[in-house]
């Protein structure tokens, strides 16, 4: 069995889950809005996709920094999340709407777009290459991408640690080499020529470090609990009984309150920002 979820994952049972703990999960991600916004040079007004942007946080953080008259629509796989996007920029629905779409076979916009944008939405492809070939045919001629994958899981630790916690307790699966996940690009070197392989040009890579909040400005305690519930492998605890699952998120615990400041958990993290143009 393999927990990294997949894209009909996403689409059902993952994108139900990513929606319960949605207010944490977007707070923690919110400083890579930046980086992404700097790579996708919005020197004047553009109309922009974000792909696979779940609940719209960065899709309303790059709406915000980019030019007056921008246009940014979402797209995700997930009916509830979209849903739930839809309700949290409801202020803004003219300029920042959201549709589901699944990416990998959605045909391109009569429209097309200045900008692509993802943050974490690109690694979960069953067939990438066929992904990204109709991706690029959504740009214009002049225009841009950048999508942000995780760095290696050692950069990572407050979601590999959860995964260590874990395998004191139950079996946890292997996953599969390429398969889709978070740290499906942690080998940037490999991503780059596929991108390059499938309709884009001049791709470059980037890498971002700095300290995320995890579960969005949380103390130890709260921040092992989110984890445990709101990331898949987390579900694995659930085979265990009660006891022994509050055990497992304790030693999860634990080890955020070495990461913990003025009680909040703020741990390193790592990611690629990869961007280009139309080849």
């Amino acid at each position: 069995m393999n927990q990294a979820p997949s894209l009909a994952d996403w689409a059902t049972d993952r994108g139900d889950k990513w929606r319960d703990h949605l207010d944490d999960l977007e707070a923690e991600l919110e400083p890579l809005n930046t980086p992404l916004a700097e790579a996708l040079a919005l020197a004047r007004p553009a109309r922009i996709a974000d792909l696979g942007c779940g609940g719209g946080g960065a899709s309303r953080g790059i709406f915000d920094v980019a030019p007056k008259g921008s246009e940014v629509i979402g797209f995700d796989v997930s009916p509830s999340l979209i849903e739930a996007a839809r309700q949290r920029n409801s202020d803004r629905s003219d300029q920042l709407p959201f549709e589901v779409a699944d990416l990998q076979t959605a045909s391109p916009p009569s429209d097309r777009f200045d900008r692509l944008m993802s943050r974490f939405g690109v690694m979960f492809f069953p067939e990438p290459e066929a992904a990204f070939r109709n991706l690029a045919r959504w740009l214009k001629p002049d225009g841009r991408f950048a999508f942000a994958v995780w760095a290696a899981p050692e950069e990572n630790l407050w979601l590999s640690k959860l995964k260590h916690v874990v395998a004191n307790y139950v079996d946890v699966p292997k996953p599969e080499p390429d398969a889709p996940g978070p740290f499906r690009y942690a080998d940037v070197s490999t991503f780059v020529p596929l991108l390059s392989d499938s309709g884009f040009a001049d791709v470059q890579a980037t890498t971002w470090r700095q300290s995320i909040p995890v579960g969005g400005y949380l103390p130890a305690r709260q921040a092992a609990e989110f984890a445990v519930a709101a990331f898949g492998i987390g579900s694995l605890l659930d085979e265990l009984d009660h006891a022994t699952k509050l055990i497992a998120t304790e030693t999860l615990a634990d080890f955020f309150r070495e990461y913990e400041t003025d009680g909040v958990v703020r741990m390193p993290a790592a990611a690629h920002i990869v961007s280009g143009v139309p080849a």
